[in-house]
């Protein structure tokens, strides 16, 4: 699936069941919601903290749908073409920093 086949899909998803879009506002506190669902998976699963027991069974791949079906509906309502946006914010880091993390000694790995 194509990010623009993903947007057109969230829309038709949004129209056929969901009702309407929730209001920029709400879909914003959603989003952020859900980042906070992957943070604390990560937090967990890679970090320090421990699983509790209602969190067990989250899985991460689920989480970051979550995040990507919100942030489209975010898209779709503003207006905003995901592809195009990726590819001109790819660009712009290629320009911007072609050799910036190349010359990064932080991210040399050592030998």
């Amino acid at each position: 699936m194509t990010i623009h086949q993903a947007q057109k899909a969230v829309d038709t998803w949004i129209k056929s069941n969901g009702v309407r879009y929730f209001n920029v506002l709400t879909n914003l506190a959603l989003l952020t919601e859900e980042v906070g669902e992957v943070a604390r998976i990560i937090s967990r699963k890679y970090g320090e903290q421990s699983f509790k027991k209602s969190d067990k069974n989250k899985k991460l791949a689920d989480e970051f749908a979550d995040v990507l079906f919100v942030l489209i509906c975010l898209a779709n309502q503003t207006g905003v073409n995901l592809t195009e946006s990726l590819l001109k914010n790819l660009q712009k880091k290629s320009k911007r920093d072609n050799l910036r993390h190349k010359n990064n000694k932080k991210l040399i790995l050592p030998t």
